[in-house]
Parts: C-alpha cells; sequence; structure tokens
C-alpha cells in the first residue's frame, strides 16, 4: 500500500461512477466537488430500456474522454492525486466490470490507494455534497430504477436498511408506466413532466400491503396495465384522451406508497432529519409531497441538488473522501458484484 499524504496536504480523489448507462468521473478535493462529468448513452432509446451489453462497450468507448474531462475542469494532473475510488457495487456486471478494471489499472499506475463504493450507499451521501448537509441519525429514502430502501444513517459509513423493496422498484414503475403508454424512453422523466397538468385523483390503482417497512411495486404494476387494457377495449383513444390524468394518478399512487413507509420509518426511528436520494428523487411530485410531508410531522428535510440525484461520480467521491478518512482502502483482488447486499 502507498504511503497516504499527510493531513497538512488536501486530499484529491478521482472517482468512477459505471454501474448502469451513464460514465462518470469527478473529482474532489476533500470534501468539495471540482468536477463532475457524465456521459450518457443515448443508443438504449431504440429498445426501451438499457441493453447491458451495449451499455458495457459505451463505458469502454466513454471511460478515458470522461475521466481526462474531469481532471482537465478539476485543473489537476494525476500526480496529484492521493486515491481512485469505483462503484463496487450493485449493478450491471459488464459495466461495473469496465470501472473496476480501469480504476485498478489506474491505482498501480500511480501508485495511490484504491477505494471501493457502495452505490446505494453514495447515493445516500450525496446530502453530504453541498449544504444544508443532515444531522445524524439521519433517515433517507432511496428510490431509483433497480432500488428503493428506507436507510437509517447512524454515521457517514454506518447505515441500517430497514426495509427495501420485495420485487421492482419504484422507478421501475415510473419506466414501465411509460412504456405501456408509448412513451419514449426514458419514460420516468416523461410521466412527471405529463402529471403536473393531470388529476392525481382521477383514476385508483390495486397496491400491494407490504410488512413492516418493505416495499411492493409489482402489484401496482399490474393494476395500471390491466386497467388500460380494459379501458382501450372499450375506446383505442383512451390513452391519448387522458394520458395527463393517466401520468397524475400513477404518480400520486407511487408517491402515496413511499411516503407511508417513509412516516412509518419516522415514527419508529425517532427521526427528525429526513431526505429522499437516487435517481427518482428528482421526480418534481415526490420532492414537493416531502417538503408538504416534512412541515406536517416537524422534519427537518433534505433533497440533494438535481445533478446529485441520478447517477453520478461526485456522489462516489464524497462516500470514497469519508473511507479516505478512516484508512478503509480495496485490494487489487476485489470484484465488481451485481447484488445489491450491503457489506
Amino acid at each position: 500500500m502507498p504511503d497516504l499524504q499527510t493531513s497538512s496536504l488536501s486530499t484529491y480523489i478521482l472517482a468512477i461512477e459505471s454501474s448502469c448507462d451513464d460514465t462518470s468521473a469527478a473529482v474532489i478535493r476533500d470534501a468539495e466537488v471540482l468536477s463532475n462529468k457524465v456521459a450518457n448513452q443515448i443508443v438504449h432509446a431504440q429498445y426501451g430500456g438499457v441493453v447491458p451489453e451495449l451499455a458495457s462497450r459505451a463505458h469502454m468507448s466513454n471511460i478515458v474522454p470522461v475521466v481526462d474531462a474531469a481532471l482537465k475542469e478539476a485543473g489537476i494532473d494525476r500526480q496529484q492525486l492521493s486515491a481512485i475510488a469505483f462503484t463496487q457495487s450493485p449493478g450491471l456486471i459488464g459495466s461495473l466490470m469496465v470501472g473496476a478494471s480501469f480504476a485498478k489499472a489506474f491505482a498501480q499506475a500511480a501508485n495511490i490507494p484504491l477505494i471501493a463504493v457502495h452505490h446505494m450507499q453514495a447515493h445516500v451521501l450525496a446530502h453530504f455534497i453541498t449544504e444544508p448537509r443532515p444531522q445524524f441519525p439521519f433517515l433517507c429514502l432511496t428510490v431509483s430504477g433497480g432500488h428503493t430502501q428506507l436507510v437509517l444513517c447512524h454515521d457517514y459509513l454506518k447505515m441500517e436498511v430497514l426495509g427495501e423493496t420485495l420485487d421492482d422498484a419504484a422507478g421501475e414503475a415510473f419506466d414501465k408506466t411509460a412504456k405501456i403508454l408509448g412513451l419514449p424512453y426514458p419514460g420516468g422523466p416523461l410521466v412527471d413532466r405529463y402529471a403536473k397538468e393531470g388529476d392525481p385523483h382521477r383514476f385508483k390503482f390495486s397496491t400491494s400491503e407490504m410488512p413492516e417497512l418493505n416495499f411492493s411495486f409489482s402489484g401496482l404494476k399490474t393494476s395500471i396495465l390491466y386497467f388500460l387494457q380494459k379501458e382501450q377495449k372499450a375506446n383505442p383513444n383512451f390513452i391519448q384522451d387522458n394520458r395527463d390524468d393517466i401520468c397524475a394518478s400513477v404518480q400520486y399512487s407511487i408517491i402515496k406508497m413511499l411516503l407511508t413507509k417513509l412516516i412509518k420509518a419516522a415514527k419508529q426511528t425517532g427521526a427528525k432529519h429526513v431526505g429522499i436520494a437516487g435517481g427518482v428523487s428528482a421526480n418534481s411530485g415526490l420532492r414537493a409531497a416531502l417538503q408538504e410531508t416534512g412541515q406536517k410531522e416537524g422534519w427537518q428535510v433534505y433533497i440533494p441538488d438535481f445533478q446529485y440525484c441520478t447517477d453520478n461520480a461526485a456522489m462516489i467521491a464524497i462516500t470514497a473522501w469519508y473511507k479516505y478518512q478512516r484508512g478503509e482502502f480495496a485490494t487489487m483482488d476485489i470484484i465488481p458484484s451485481a447484488r445489491a447486499t450491503w457489506s
């Protein structure tokens, strides 16, 4: 293991995020983000969803120019770096492999420590990139295309998963609804856009009641599908004529499911500092509903800046910075994992 820099020097960390279909690199100096570059992959739009093989190939094409752009924007070169971090899990295994392989090679060439980061932990710690920063204990609802979890944070690196989805994630419910409605990929943001013009109480959908603090969105997806199939038989133009109300009603149902469990978790834990994270935390309806709920429940509410909600390397970098302070480094034999299990 190379020698760490002394405490009198600034800590510069290069971070790589490649868990799904966005290639991102960021540079952090101590707890300050100097750059955060993201290369999106438009190739998946024609397939209506992410194609894993195409995603990993795109990462291989994007990673070098994205890292180069991040270093240039930060105004540093690799000789100044204190460590390099990468997303180790969870995600698409081929995509994770690209980031891990690059980070390992970079660490060896530059003779700097390697830091492995859990993607969902990083989403939670995105709250600590900018002010205001939560106080511990901090309760966070993480919602994305692949994961939905309630996490109680006792410390920067000590987190407890209180509940999670037992099947589909909230983000998947948004995307699948969009697909049923014939909206282009990615459809979640479009559902949010059209919902602003619709009546959220126009249509009712069945939801699944899960024990304790767990979630299930498969029943809601099935309810939406059967409802639309039935209505379209009677009126082939039903979706076109009622698009905004459908989107608003679906969004209302998902948000209600999320916040019902969040309120329950806050009461059980006594947490008063509450936030959301993950790609779906960019949803305007969820952000507004959380603010309203926070006022009613007496919470201090935290919502990350929009740029730190979706997959990005800045959240990997801030997590790596806390791990760097505690000397939590990875060895070169570490391998990526598609599983979401927290270590």
